[in-house]
Parts: structure tokens; C-alpha cells; sequence
């Protein structure tokens, strides 16, 4: 069997289990997802030793160390994707939840309830805690899922599959609702993107290329974002105190993922003295900061930022700073470079405060509080599948209820419609 005929019939699996799913009670997904992270902690030894040859060719293909730390898995980081498939059998089952209801003149009776989307596909790279949360994540809300994961880390997500499997199998988990491609080559991207027979959607995770590719590729819809090119402007009635600790945070904590800041906006009439006392905080760190002329007027050591500066990310110790007019200056720069993804506003004032959180459109907006908490655990929806720019659908950190779609039940006693319309 070739490689697209095997992922068809993935797909027919997953569109049979599908169906299985959706109808699955609660109290039954929770007994299998506890299941399987018995069995993620049970299987710990043969995880550890499928990353080692995982860290062991990445290392040979000269990836970096924030790419060989991304893939690297531990006990403590097993035991983490354990209580993260845990904390999604504690989470309220989104499927059924009733959304409206009502009755019509004619005696119908109108129901909107939550329905699982049915078949995901979840394409993503170097991380292979992905697998386990994006297959408890969608199991919970109904749907069947087909991952495909990049060949940095096929060995460890091919055991956390299997051992995923088997420890739910073993709870009563229909067959075929976790499937993962062991082929890691680009065609098996494009099979899965093009089979709109089987699959309801797609979520890549990874770099701009891949999302960019599936995007090109596919024929069902897909959620996902490109960029995190995340802003934090620091207001002239900013705390200077909490104003740095949030920078550094955004900044600094890691520096290597989406909701990491890569641009810091600062009013003027607070710049001198506030980046005075930030810039040697963060070369301190391991920043490299870039900055404009105004920026650099404050600091000659700072390099000069470029226009393609702002509209970076960097993900790495680099961040690029702007002296601005104002809240609507710091608004406009925004707009015109960020991704919509997460951006932060520091201020005492709450005037200026409500006009950021208004009018920056982003999937998450924050008032004095660092970007890194846009995150589904950080917003209480245990581990999530993405975080999407996207309009339609799903915004934001994507938890159980953004993985449901809904239907209308329509109830009557023998109704038919009359007239010419």
C-alpha cells in the first residue's frame, strides 16, 4: 500500500471512529483519558529512550539548542503531559452543552447544542508533547484525530501514540479515534491537506512555512496563526516597577515561543528614565535590544532597528524598541506591524487602558499583565491545540469548546410549511 492510500484509509478509520465519538458519554472519556496517562507515566522508560535517538540525530543535524530543548522529554516533562491529559478529564465536557433554545410560533422547538467538529488533522513540529495534548484535547471534545509530526521527534511520537493507544484501548477507547502518520516526508502533508472526504479540519503548529504550505494545500478549513509579533507599550502612567518585570517576562522567560514579546513601545514622556534603567536590565539577560533613533539617543550602545525590525519575530534574546507620541501612536505601529496575536498595554490609567483593550485587535489584549499568559493552561483550559489569529470560528488559546461546532435539534408534532416562500 502506498503512502496516500494508507492515509486514506486513515481517514476512513478516523470517519468511522468519528461517529463512535461523538456519541461517547463523559463519565467514559474521562475513565479512558485517565487511562491513557496511567499510561503515558507507566511507559515513561520507553518514551525516555525514543527521545534519545530523537536528541541524538538532532544533535548529528546540528539543530540548535532551543530547538533540542523544545524536543527534549524527561520524567518531570512526562509527568507533565500526564496531568495535562489528567486535567482534560476534569474539564467540563463541552459536547451537548445547550447554547439557546427556544420555541417558534408554529409549536417547532428550536435547539442550538455543541457537536463535535468530527475529524481533525494536526500537523505539527519538534515538540512531541503535541501528540499527547492534542489527542486528549480532541478525544474529549468527540473527534477522531490524525497527527502528522515532524521528523525531529518521529521516534517519541510514534511510542507516545502507541502507548496512547493501548493504555485507552484498554479503557474502552473505539479504535482508530488516535491515529499518527509514521511518515514524516512533505508528501504526506499534501495527501492529508487534500482529503476533504475524511477530514472536517486541519491545525498546523510550527513555523511560518509549514502553516503557510497546509494553508496552500488544503481543501477543508484551517485555524492557525503565522506570527507572534507581540507588542508591550509601556504608557506615560505606567508603574516603571511592574512596567520592567512585565518586559523582562515577556522578553525573557522564553524567548522561543509565540506569545513571547519582540517589540516594546514607550511613550516619550517616560522613555529617558524608563529605558535608562531597562536597557542595562536586559543586556544583562542576554538581550540584544534595537532601537530607534530616539532609542538610541538614550542608549548609543543600542543597535539601530530596520524597518523588517518590527514586523520580526524573533524568537530568540533580540527585541526591537520604539519611542512613541502616545497611546494612539503606540495603536497605529501595532496595527500596521503586529500579528494579532498577543499585545500589552502597562498603565495606571484606566482611560488609557480601555482605548488599547478596545481598539488593538488581537486575539488576546492585556492590561498590566505580560504577554506569556496568552496560553490555554494559563486561561484554565488545560493543555491546548494552538492558539489561532483567525476570525471565524475559533480565536485565541484553542481549549475543548473551540474544537466543538453546533447544530439545531428542531423538535415538532407534525408541522409543514405553508406559503410560496
Amino acid at each position: 500500500m502506498g503512502l496516500r492510500e494508507e492515509i486514506q484509509l486513515m481517514g476512513r478509520q478516523a470517519r468511522r471512529a468519528s461517529r463512535e465519538l461523538a456519541v461517547l458519554p463523559a463519565e467514559r472519556k474521562n475513565a479512558i483519558l485517565r487511562a491513557m496517562a496511567d499510561g503515558l507515566e507507566a511507559g515513561a522508560g520507553r518514551i525516555e529512550e525514543a527521545n534519545r535517538e530523537d536528541l541524538e540525530r538532532g544533535r548529528e543535524r546540528g539543530l540548535s539548542a532551543a530547538m533540542l530543548d523544545r524536543l527534549a522529554l524527561d520524567g518531570a516533562r512526562i509527568r507533565a503531559m500526564a496531568q495535562g491529559v489528567r486535567e482534560v478529564a476534569e474539564l467540563a465536557d463541552p459536547v451537548g452543552e445547550v447554547l439557546a433554545e427556544w420555541d417558534r410560533p408554529n409549536g417547532l422547538r428550536i435547539t442550538k447544542v455543541r457537536v463535535p467538529i468530527g475529524v481533525i488533522g494536526i500537523i505539527y513540529e519538534s515538540r512531541p508533547n503535541v501528540t499527547s495534548d492534542a489527542a486528549a484535547l480532541c478525544f474529549k471534545s468527540g473527534n477522531a484525530t490524525i497527527l502528522r509530526g515532524g521528523s525531529e521527534a518521529i521516534a517519541s511520537n510514534r511510542v507516545i501514540a502507541e502507548v496512547l493507544q493501548a493504555a485507552g484501548a484498554s479503557a474502552g477507547l473505539p479504535a482508530h479515534s488516535i491515529q499518527l502518520i509514521g511518515a514524516t516526508d512533505r508528501e504526506s502533508v499534501r495527501y492529508l491537506a487534500e482529503m476533504d472526504e475524511s477530514l472536517d479540519l486541519i491545525v498546523p503548529r510550527g513555523g511560518k512555512g509549514l502553516i503557510e504550505t497546509v494553508v496552500s494545500l488544503a481543501r477543508m478549513p484551517v485555524i492557525k496563526h503565522y506570527d507572534g509579533i507581540c507588542h508591550v507599550y509601556v504608557d506615560a502612567a505606567a508603574d516603571l516597577g511592574m512596567a520592567e518585570r512585565i518586559v523582562c517576562n515577556a522578553k525573557c522567560q522564553k524567548p522561543g515561543v509565540c506569545n513571547a514579546a519582540e517589540t516594546l513601545l514607550v511613550h516619550e514622556a517616560v522613555a529617558e528614565r524608563f529605558l535608562s534603567a531597562l536597557i542595562p536590565a536586559l543586556r544583562s539577560a542576554g538581550v540584544e535590544v534595537r532601537g530607534d533613533e530616539r532609542v538610541r539617543g538614550i542608549c548609543a550602545e543600542v543597535v539601530a532597528a530596520t524597518e523588517e525590525d518590527w514586523a520580526t519575530e524573533y524568537l530568540a534574546l533580540i527585541l526591537s524598541v520604539k519611542v512613541v507620541a502616545d497611546v494612539e501612536e503606540a495603536m497605529e505601529h501595532i496595527a500596521r506591524y503586529g500579528s494579532r496575536h498577543s499585545d500589552c498595554i502597562v498603565t495606571e490609567d484606566a482611560v488609557a487602558a480601555g482605548r488599547f483593550l478596545a481598539g488593538v485587535d488581537s486575539a488576546a489584549v492585556f492590561w498590566n499583565a505580560s504577554t506569556r499568559f496568552n496560553d490555554g493552561g494559563e486561561f484554565g483550559f488545560g493543555c491546548e491545540i494552538g492558539i489561532s489569529t483567525d476570525k471565524l470560528h475559533a480565536r485565541g488559546p484553542m481549549g475543548l469548546p473551540e474544537l466543538t461546532i453546533y447544530k439545531y435539534l428542531v423538535r415538532g408534532t407534525g408541522q409543514v410549511r405553508n406559503g410560496v416562500s
